[in-house]
């Protein structure tokens, strides 16, 4: 078993396959599996065991593993996070690939209404449209191609924008003399939560929304 670095630095070079839907994926500090009394390998042995019978509630998976673990007065301080992957949904998930041009920019506003309409989410046009043309702008004007917009309808609506440059966009505020350098000020405070995420083809902007209260129930 190796360490989570080890594991995304594989992830990242693409030498590690995609996670199969329903993994668990276990993060801990070296408290949990480290301790004097006991070998680090029969502690990672019963890690494993536990997890082979994991119940599907990870609250309790955490229970089992501390319990098995972790002596009545542990060391050292233990942290301990596990999450299971899930497939988006496709009929969730709409995308778009758009060429370098500044004239690309209407289309994916025109895209990202009509996928919002389709979802009943006529409501957040305005914001969406705007986090679309201002995150497309950005990687037209400074990334590289490929670019694509996607749309992601879950517990919340997310906005997307990938491009095959590594270098992400600063938030900044621009003086009043400056003709640029708003857009992405307007994405994070108009939008729940904005961040960026790298990988080994460029990078990924998002922008989150929380749903309207009464809208896309259905989804």
């Amino acid at each position: 078993m190796q360490n989570l670095a080890d594991l995304l630095l594989q992830r990242l070079n693409g030498e590690l396959p995609k996670l199969r839907e329903g993994s668990l994926l276990v993060l801990h500090t070296d408290g949990l599996i480290a301790d004097r009394t006991r070998d680090v390998d029969v502690a990672l042995t019963t890690l494993h065991d536990v997890l082979t019978s994991a119940p599907e509630s990870l609250e309790e998976t955490c229970d089992q593993l501390l319990a098995a673990l972790l002596p009545s007065r542990p060391a050292d301080d233990v942290a301990l996070l596990i999450a299971r992957t899930r497939a988006l949904d496709p009929d969730h998930v709409a995308a778009i690939n758009l060429p370098s041009d500044p004239a690309a920019v209407s289309g994916a506003r025109r895209f990202a209404s009509d996928v919002l309409a389709a979802w009943g989410l006529e409501e957040m046009s305005f914001t969406t449209e705007l986090a679309v043309n201002e995150l497309v702008t950005n990687a037209i004007r400074y990334g590289n191609s490929p670019i694509q917009l996607r749309l992601i309808l879950q517990s919340t609506l997310t906005c997307e924008v990938s491009d095959a440059s590594s270098t992400a966009p600063h938030l900044r505020r621009a003086r009043i003399f400056h003709e640029g350098g708003r857009g992405l000020l307007l994405v994070a405070q108009l939008t729940d939560r904005w961040g960026a995420r790298h990988g080994r083809e460029g990078k990924v902007i998002r922008a989150e929304q929380a749903l309207p209260a009464t809208g896309g129930s259905d989804h």
